[in-house]
């Protein structure tokens, strides 16, 4: 009876795996012409992708079972205990947007630029869980998702950091292709685009200090310390990056997923100073602090990249870590407080333009 229990349960695993590995949300592999350019990257390296400076992401098997052991123990306050109160996103006028620069964050890294004319959308993840499989995925915070996709207005560009499931979601990517003229991402990612029906045309993809120019945008792919990969045997094999974008006067820098590094202090004074920094804070753990920053880390990267205000990102929608979801942005103001840093905290689907008036700083999580 033994062995037969034993064939069956490795039986359904095989077939779970092989359900996982045809799906589409995995992605897909890249294409000759892609694989040469990822070859020829000087951040390509034994067949895998990696930052200069070593990047553990656990520092051992001990974290590892503590790490499990308190997410199934759970959190105090890990997600919030009533739905959030968001701002419905409404489509500016032309008049609104003639010669502004206008920000909107969707909650977790989701942000859209509005440049002018221009409309770039950074990161929109905006299904309901980062995983292949959603139902047993980390569900979004109820109430955080602040706009219907069909309002959103037509996009000159989709910018990607890196193809984790909280970053490039593959609902949301379905939804917005037709309506995007321009997807600009890191070495690798176009793979997964071109299986979800993005032509390969419409698609740019960039190594570290490579540049996009479109219609009066400059679009320059940055370092990242992080990592990369949808499945089990993918990791680090897609470039992951951060990204400078100038226009309109602007500059606005876009952290991605990093770890602190000292990546920061060479993108400032390369590409420095920034009107605005859109500044990883959230899913952090002193256990992979080589990937995910912590907050005090957050306000010293603004500094290194010589940033005038301070827009936190990567919180306030799933729960991927173990503090408590108001956790980032507290620590992270009381940090800029005594760094003399200046924070713009505005609700999910709130809009911000740059240069009109104060910011809003009102603490609409408590």
């Amino acid at each position: 009876m033994g062995v037969w229990i034993g064939i069956a349960a490795a039986l359904a695993a095989a077939l779970t795996l092989a359900y996982l590995y045809i799906r589409p949300a995995l992605g897909g592999k890249p294409s000759p012409e892609s694989r040469e350019r990822i070859r020829r990257s000087k951040q390509y390296r034994d067949g895998v992708f990696a930052y200069p400076l070593p990047t553990p992401m656990l520092s051992g098997w001990k974290d590892q079972v503590s790490i499990l052991g308190e997410f199934l123990k759970g959190t105090p306050q890990a997600v919030p205990d009533r739905p959030l109160d968001v701002e419905r996103y409404s489509p500016a006028s032309a008049a609104e947007r003639e010669n502004a620069v206008r920000v909107t964050w969707f909650g977790h890294s989701a942000v859209l630029l509005e440049l002018g004319d221009m409309t770039v959308f950074l990161d929109p993840m905006l299904g309901r869980a980062p995983s292949p499989v959603p139902m047993i995925g980390g569900q979004r915070f109820k109430g955080s998702s602040p706009v219907d996709l069909e309002r959103l207005p037509r996009l000159d560009a989709v910018v990607l950091s890196h193809d984790h499931y909280d970053h490039l979601d593959y609902p949301t990517i379905l939804r917005l292709k037709e309506k995007t003229g321009m997807f600009i991402v890191p070495l690798g990612v176009a793979a997964h685009l071109e299986r979800w029906g993005v032509a390969r045309e419409a698609i740019r993809e960039c190594d570290w200090s490579e540049a996009v120019k479109l219609n009066g945008l400059t679009l320059t792919c940055a370092a990242a310390r992080h990592f990369s990969g949808r499945g089990l045997l993918s990791r680090n094999s897609t470039l992951w990056c951060s990204w400078v974008i100038e226009g309109q006067g602007r500059r606005i820098f876009f952290s991605g997923d990093s770890g602190y590094g000292p990546h920061f202090r060479e993108i400032g004074e390369t590409y420095g100073p920034f009107d605005l920094t859109l500044m990883e804070c959230g899913q952090y753990d002193r256990r992979w602090a080589s990937i995910h920053m912590l907050p005090e880390e957050t306000v010293q990267a603004h500094r290194d990249v010589r940033g005038s205000l301070l827009l936190p990102i990567h919180w306030g929608a799933f729960r991927l870590a173990l503090h408590a979801w108001t956790d980032p942005v507290e620590r992270l103001l009381r940090a800029a407080s005594a760094d003399g840093v200046a924070v713009c905290t505005p609700r999910i689907g709130e809009t911000v333009t740059l240069g009109q008036g104060e910011p809003p700083a009102t603490p609409w999580w408590r």
